[in-house]
């Protein structure tokens, strides 16, 4: 099993620290750090993953805020329209339930 260094077991608070495999749950784990991750997790991320992966963790997935996705899309040099959580919702106005 693969394991992550322990500087970045704040960033999973939620589940198993030790348990987490990374080779088994590496776009989980580059999105925490795209999202939450200090310099010292970022320059981990960037030694540990191929850019593509790191690219495709970002354009392919949702959970970011836009300030998060707006700042690595740049960093990476992605295209805004490329960011899947940076597309405009598909739905124009929000049916109510209740329309009274």
């Amino acid at each position: 099993m693969n394991r992550l260094p322990g500087f970045l077991e704040e960033y999973f608070w939620d589940v198993k620290f030790e348990e987490l495999d990374l080779s088994k749950w590496r776009i989980f784990i580059i999105k925490r750090i795209l999202e939450y991750g200090n310099d010292k997790a970022v320059d981990w991320m960037q030694k540990t993953f191929k850019r593509s992966e790191i690219k495709e963790a970002l354009c392919n997935y949702r959970g970011y805020s836009k300030k998060s996705a707006n700042f690595w899309a740049l960093v990476l040099g992605i295209p805004e329209e490329e960011v899947l959580c940076l597309k405009k919702s598909s739905s124009k106005t929000p049916k109510s339930i209740w329309p009274y």
